[in-house]
């Protein structure tokens, strides 16, 4: 109960502090965005040297290759629509989603999803897909039309969008807890309290945008 209460206390602060940083105007996003990359970089790099120890080159490439890939991240979500209201959907997406995931998983249980994270079951991934189209539906409360998004999509090509960035989200998560099962850690770092590392709770965050804003650029063209 006292993690939970961690969990819930942390979530809110960091709801607020994202919420703030993405409409108060586009610096503040741009310095949370890399202050968040900054962060997940550092504890990315912790995992692989406690995965390759001794392996100084492989360690060399992994921290390269995740340095260029948070540049994207951080380019992608700052150039990511014109509208605040675009990116709070799909940041939406992802937090129903882990929430859905979170809820359903330990509620129900069940037959477990993969190797690579023991808590993930399949009932969690139904749930995570489930609870993804809570933005949707309360798109849908409040008016398609009034929400002023930027892409011209039918509700049915946003309903499969959605999904899709539930799926891309979820993925993320399995492929850091990869690494954290390689590296023998439960958690990617400690900075944030009942959750673990930065890297931990926004995972998803960082594969779910950056499709996203590939999807809207082909979307787009067509």
């Amino acid at each position: 109960m006292n993690n939970l209460q961690k969990r819930i206390f942390t979530s809110f602060i960091l709801s607020v502090v994202l919420l703030i940083a993405l409409f108060l105007n586009k610096y503040s996003w741009l310095i949370l965005l890399i202050i968040a990359s900054i962060i997940c970089f550092f504890e990315f790099n912790n995992i692989v040297k406690k995965i390759w120890k001794r392996k100084k080159t492989s360690i060399y490439f992994a921290n390269l290759i995740s340095f260029f890939y948070l540049i994207f991240f951080t380019y992608s979500a700052f150039n990511f629509s014109k509208i605040e209201e675009d990116m709070l959907y799909v940041l939406l997406v992802c937090i129903f989603s882990d929430i859905g995931g979170y809820v359903i998983g330990k509620s129900i249980g069940g037959k477990k999803l993969t190797k690579l994270s023991p808590n993930k079951t399949l009932s969690g991934t139904l749930g995570s897909f489930v609870f993804s189209l809570a933005p949707l539906i309360l798109l849908l409360i409040i008016y398609f039309e009034e929400m002023n998004i930027s892409i011209n999509i039918s509700i049915t090509e946003l309903f499969f969008i959605t999904l899709v960035l539930s799926f891309i989200c979820q993925s993320g998560d399995l492929f850091i807890s990869y690494f954290k099962r390689k590296a023998k850690v439960k958690d990617t770092g400690s900075i944030l309290p009942g959750h673990g590392g930065l890297l931990d709770r926004i995972d998803g965050i960082i594969f779910a945008v950056p499709a996203a804003f590939i999807l809207e650029k082909i979307l787009f063209y067509l």
